[in-house]
C-alpha cells in the first residue's frame, strides 16, 4: 500500500453538481439562479449577518452590560493543583514553563495562583499575579513567590 492507490470509501464522495452546461443538462439556462435581482447576477455577495431585510438578529437583540477593551484575563490555577504537580512531578519550582508542558496554560496567557486547596510543600512559584490568600499559603508552607 501506498499513496497512489489510496482512494476514499465506497459511497462516500458524491460528483459535483455541474451547472451551467445546457439545457439538457436540467441545469442550463438560468443556471439555477432564478431570473433577475442581484442574485443572478456574478460578483453578487451580501453582507454578513444579512437576513433578506428582516431585521437582522444582531440588531434585534438587547444590548446591556459593558466589556472593558482595556481588560486583562488571567487563567487561574488553584494551589490544590500546583501541589499535585509537586506530588505527581517531584518539582521544587513552578513557573511559566512548567505550567505550559503540563497543558494548564497556552502560549500567551497570563497565570494567576488562586487559593483553593491546601500547599503543604516547599516551592517556588513563578507567574503574573497571586491572590492575598495563595500568597499567604505558599509563604507558610516555607516556599516563595516571583512575579513575572
Amino acid at each position: 500500500m501506498n499513496l497512489s492507490n489510496l482512494k476514499p470509501a465506497e459511497g462516500s464522495v458524491k460528483s459535483k453538481k455541474r451547472i451551467g452546461r445546457g439545457t439538457g443538462s436540467g441545469r442550463g439556462g438560468t443556471s439555477t439562479r432564478g431570473h433577475k435581482g442581484a442574485q443572478s447576477r456574478s460578483g453578487h455577495s451580501t453582507k454578513i449577518g444579512f437576513e433578506g431585510g428582516q431585521m437582522p438578529l444582531q440588531r434585534r437583540v438587547p444590548k446591556y452590560g459593558f466589556k472593558n477593551l482595556n481588560r486583562v484575563e488571567y487563567v487561574g490555577i488553584n494551589l490544590d493543583v500546583l501541589q499535585g504537580l509537586v506530588e505527581k512531578y517531584n518539582l521544587s519550582a513552578i513557573d511559566f514553563d512548567v505550567l505550559k508542558s503540563h497543558g494548564l496554560v497556552s502560549k500567551k496567557d497570563l497565570v494567576k495562583i488562586l487559593g483553593r486547596g491546601e500547599l503543604t510543600s516547599k516551592i517556588e512559584v513563578k507567574a503574573h499575579a497571586f491572590s492575598a490568600t495563595a500568597q499567604k499559603a505558599i509563604e507558610a508552607a516555607g516556599g516563595s513567590i516571583v512575579k513575572l
